[in-house]
């Protein structure tokens, strides 16, 4: 293994709590089977819920460093009121928890409850208040909620503030006709994010907040592929449109994206989206989804080069 990975900015942890779990409507953990039962959906995936297992994969991976993040079956979008800050605070807390016990290899990010955009601003301005500033937060499957919503003004305003880098990772999709054949998945994910990111582009927030250093999930989702088409709509302006600013090309050029594609032609459309130098390691651990052999799965030797090492360099003095 000639290639160390410096950052992995894409892996989950669940934490486990179980007293406190005990006193959290909807959710249960199952001590004797390893699962853990969300709003009546078991998660089997085991290894989530043992950060040793994340960082034996490390160790094996040649891997030094993990952003963590929860999985989304844990981001409970239908939450409100206290109900959402009762669940963000448990996640938040164990997240920080499991990062303090591995500080060398784990750092956490701050899970943010979008359903509720005054509470994730609140959740923001604490954990900076901290000296901590990186998060991550639903890039959609909540109903018909939009990044372009003037509701969330004050948290792009406290992450600005703080040139915050937020990671964007798909939940629930919310088109029904995606329920069959694992598609809310595998369509419904990249939808999902192109959704998002248009909406952050034509409603005017990557302009009005220029240091926030927004990443997504799965290179971007399906946004490189209609990047044109965004451009297009722009150049003839299209109904609702505002054509006064920076374009959407010159805009997306400051995105950050992982390199989670599964197709090595879709990760040089990324690379020619958002530039290859924003182009970064993620690894999905542990999720089958994932690239979960990154050695093996990023073919290109000046490529994996670059994923795996120069550009997470950059990203952590960026955010640090």
């Amino acid at each position: 293994m000639t290639d160390r990975i410096s950052l992995d900015v894409h892996a989950h942890l669940a934490p486990v709590d179980p007293a406190a779990l005990a006193k959290i409507a909807g959710v249960s953990w199952d001590a004797a089977a390893g699962t853990m039962t969300v709003d009546g959906h078991t998660i089997g995936i085991k290894p989530l819920f043992r950060p040793e297992a994340l960082l034996a994969w490390m160790d094996e991976h040649g891997v030094e460093h993990a952003w963590i993040s929860v999985p989304p079956p844990l981001y409970r979008p239908e939450l409100r009121g206290d109900a959402a800050r009762v669940w963000a605070n448990y996640v938040n807390d164990g997240l920080s928890k499991i990062a303090a016990a591995h500080s060398q290899r784990f750092s956490p990010l701050p899970h943010l409850p979008l359903q509720e955009p005054a509470l994730a601003a609140e959740i923001v301005r604490s954990f900076i208040a901290r000296g901590h500033n990186r998060f991550a937060a639903p890039s959609g499957g909540n109903d018909d909620q939009v990044l372009s919503d003037p509701a969330f003004a004050p948290l792009w305003q406290a992450l600005d503030a703080a040139r915050a880098f937020v990671f964007f990772h798909p939940g629930e999709c919310a088109d029904g006709r995606l329920d069959a054949f694992y598609l809310s998945n595998l369509v419904g994910n990249p939808y999902e994010s192109a959704v998002a990111l248009s909406h952050l582009v034509f409603g005017g927030v990557l302009e009005a907040y220029p240091a926030i250093r927004f990443c997504f999930a799965h290179g971007g989702g399906a946004l490189p592929m209609l990047a044109g088409r965004l451009e297009q709509g722009f150049a003839t302006a299209r109904p609702g449109i505002k054509t006064g600013g920076r374009s959407p090309r010159a805009l997306l050029k400051s995105i950050c994206v992982d390199c989670i594609v599964h197709d090595e032609q879709a990760l040089a459309l990324s690379e020619h989206v958002f530039g290859a130098e924003h182009v970064v390691f993620g690894s999905d651990w542990p999720f089958p989804m994932g690239v979960l052999k990154p050695h093996q799965q990023i073919a290109d030797a000046a490529r994996r080069r670059r994923i795996f090492c120069d550009n997470p360099d950059r990203l952590k003095k960026e955010t640090t």
